[in-house]
């Protein structure tokens, strides 16, 4: 077993998943830290294990203040908390499938150690296909479905990912934890498919000469988005309603907030931007359902033929 590596139970299922999320730098819309853990909290996932922090992050980089440093918390001069980097393994399932759900920090150092951890856990447990998670910033409607991005970690996935209304990356630049893994996973052999929803931020600076921004934190139409796709991907039972209806009092939060710059700032002038954007964007919809009942269809027209 990897050292870095710490399992305290080895659930048994007959296939087994792993979904992975990162306290990370491609965290727009809390994708890749807020989605695991609220499946974590959905599905009652239990804690089967970690990746021990010891060498993977930094405590200071000189001339930064905090950028780094973990947060301490001090009541009355009692050293009451703190925080300190984690990965951990969850667990949830059945006989029949498993999920494994890890969610951890990004690392600062050593990343082929880290990455040789992580591998080694979907090679102990004999994982079918990891999925990360990831969020990018992007100049799109609130009020459409988000693009999501996909990369892939073996040449024969790219036929199968086509059915996910997805848009393949061609993204040249700095690695996150989720396309390095993803790379060194193909190496390996291994599935790896990184899905990064891209979520709605609006620089008003752009239109006026009041610099202003407006992002979304907790993105619930690209973790729905998401997660009809991972859904429909792994053939998990997993009930999106309740994400639905967060998506639904979202875009009601963000009519409002649009409402309320557009008569309090009319120098941004909030629509005509708005306006712009919608007109540049193409919106692509993943309905799995469709295919369903295509597939319903064309089972009874075979059985009527049969009949016949």
């Amino acid at each position: 077993m990897s050292e870095a590596v710490e399992i305290l139970e080895y659930p048994k299922a007959k296939r087994i998943d792993i979904l992975a999320g990162w306290r990370q730098w491609a965290d727009a819309g809390a994708i890749s830290s807020g989605l695991p853990q609220y499946i974590i909290d959905q599905t009652n996932a239990r804690k089967i294990g970690s990746i021990k922090s010891d060498g993977f992050y930094l405590f200071q980089i000189p001339g930064t203040h905090d950028l780094v440093r973990p947060v301490v918390q001090f009541d009355e001069g009692y050293a009451k908390s703190v925080e300190t980097r984690s990965n951990d393994i969850y667990y949830t399932g059945n006989d029949e499938h498993g999920t494994l759900i890890v969610l951890g920090d990004e690392p600062h150092l050593d990343v082929e150690r880290y990455t040789d951890a992580f591998l080694h856990i979907a090679e102990k447990f004999n994982v079918n296909r990891i999925i990360g998670f990831g969020g990018v910033y992007g100049e799109l409607p609130y009020d459409k479905e988000r693009m999501v991005s996909c990369s892939y970690s073996l040449p024969e996935l790219k036929d199968e990912m086509e059915e996910y209304a997805v848009n393949f990356s061609n993204y040249h630049g700095g690695a996150s934890i989720g396309s390095y893994l993803c790379r060194r996973a193909g190496v390996r052999g291994i599935e790896f498919v990184g899905l990064y929803a891209f979520v709605p931020i609006y620089d008003f600076s752009k239109v006026s000469s009041i610099g202003s921004t407006l992002r979304i934190e907790d993105d619930y139409a690209a973790w729905l988005g998401v997660m009809r796709r991972v859904k429909y991907m792994l053939k998990l039972d997993f009930d999106l309603s309740d994400l639905e209806r967060k998506n639904e009092h979202l875009r009601k939060m963000l009519d409002d907030k649009i409402e309320e710059l557009s008569d309090s700032a009319p120098q941004l002038k909030v629509q005509e931007y708005l306006d712009e954007i919608a007109a540049a964007f193409t919106e692509v919809s993943f309905n799995p359902l469709a295919d369903v009942w295509e597939d319903e269809i064309n089972r009874l027209l075979d059985d009527k033929d049969l009949d016949a």
